[in-house]
């Protein structure tokens, strides 16, 4: 979902479109607010400005504006969740694997939008719908690189889920990081350079082989 710089309201105001179109358009102006505001300084008559529509054509999609960010939480965290995936399914080299669920988290912070503060920088935590979301997508990512592991290490699956939440971890603060300091490093060299660290780290416990027998990962 892409989030142009000026919403230009004119261009739909008054413009019957098909539920679904409208819908996509309230989400991307709700999405433009809350990034721009943070979820508590959003209003909803300015969610409505930035879509062209009254505030009851808004109401009749959303009741309110918890449900307008929860639908983003949901849209956004399964994009999150289908680049990791598809990440760790691209290779069965373990260290291009590591490189690319690397990679994935700085292919999220880099989509048009910056929908990722929604996730890595709420400011909506103590409401439990969105912290559950939040616990849930962290979850569901760092047990998708943990599962992994394990079928190659043999190893112990709480061992495996902690290296899977490190890995994670260090994937989106890194990438988040490199975000802020802008252009310096290009986004490809930086999540290559990220990886080599994790690589490095993960690359010293051995790999079973067909066999049942362990060798070093790689």
């Amino acid at each position: 979902m892409s989030i142009s710089a000026d919403s230009r309201p004119d261009a739909t105001r008054g413009q019957r479109l098909p539920r679904s179109a409208r819908r996509a358009q309230l989400l991307d102006a709700a999405q433009a607010a809350f990034v721009e505001n943070g979820y508590h300084a959003a209003a909803m008559d300015d969610i409505a400005e930035r879509a062209g529509v009254s505030k009851p054509v808004l109401y009749q999609h959303f009741p309110g504006k918890l449900e307008l960010y929860l639908a983003l939480l949901d849209s956004h965290t399964d994009i999150l969740e289908g680049l990791v995936r598809e990440a760790l399914a691209s290779t069965t080299d373990n260290k291009e694997r590591v490189y690319a669920a690397i990679a994935a988290y700085f292919d999220f912070v880099s989509r048009d939008g910056a929908a990722f503060r929604l996730i890595f920088e709420s400011d909506l935590t103590n409401e439990s719908a969105v912290r559950n979301r939040l616990d849930t997508i962290g979850l569901i990512c760092a047990e998708a690189v943990a599962e992994v592991i394990a079928e190659d290490t043999d190893m112990p699956e709480a061992e495996a889920s902690l290296l899977g939440m490190a890995l994670t971890g260090l994937a989106q603060v890194s990438a988040r990081h490199w975000l802020a300091q802008g252009p310096a490093i290009p986004q490809a060299e930086a999540a290559r350079l990220v990886g080599t660290l994790a690589w490095r780290g993960l690359g010293y416990f051995p790999k079973v082989s067909g066999e049942g027998t362990a060798t070093q990962a790689g």
